[in-house]
């Protein structure tokens, strides 16, 4: 009798705690996108398209291995950034990532030069965690929110992608080209007026 009322409130308890897990994972997808522009189908599939085109990129091991490329997705606009040491594997990185349902536009910014090291890449990731940062001093455009906007740093130069008013757009790319070792910024952005 023991046995199966241990039994009984186990899974009760398990249950209860399972569900909590599930509100928790779908609270934070969509406490993920509550601010977003883009719509929670759009968000989600950028992110598949993301994770779909690293995993294709990272089949290829010459590419994955001995040279360093990122992919954002943000909106159906794919941007790569890194370096590759030849041009060959410029336009084979490209055509591992392209041909995705829903990636509107692809720009393709990755440089042909050996890869940078740790300490540079280092860098370029202090870089954008400062002009994340710097964002939140925005405070006088009404509706700006500084997590609708992603940026991204390679080589110093900051990419910004998002959906953006001009006046949103600007304020972002003034700030970010006034972070310390900033050395050119990039918009990839759509207007949203």
């Amino acid at each position: 009798m023991i046995r199966p009322m241990r039994t009984i409130l186990l899974a009760t308890l398990a249950a209860a705690l399972l569900s909590g897990c599930v509100a928790a994972v779908v609270g934070g997808t969509a406490a993920g996108v509550g601010h977003d522009r883009r719509s929670w189908t759009t968000v989600i599939g950028d992110r598949n398209i993301q994770a779909t085109a690293y995993d294709n990129y990272n089949k290829d091991k010459e590419l994955a291995l001995k040279n360093n490329v990122s992919i954002v997705v943000y909106n159906g606009v794919m941007l790569l950034v890194g370096e590759v040491r030849t041009a060959e594997l410029k336009q084979r990185a490209e055509r591992r990532v392209s041909g995705y349902d829903g990636v509107r536009k692809l720009v393709n910014e990755i440089e042909v030069r050996e890869p940078e090291g740790f300490l540079s890449q280092r860098r370029d990731n202090t870089i954008t965690a400062h002009v994340k940062t710097a964002l939140l001093d925005i405070v006088d455009l009404p509706g700006f929110d500084p997590t609708r906007v992603n940026i991204t740093t390679a080589h110093r130069t900051v990419y910004i992608m998002g959906l953006l008013s001009r006046d949103e757009a600007e304020r972002v790319a003034e700030i970010a080209r006034n972070v310390s070792g900033v050395e050119k910024v990039v918009r990839v952005l759509e207007y949203q007026d």
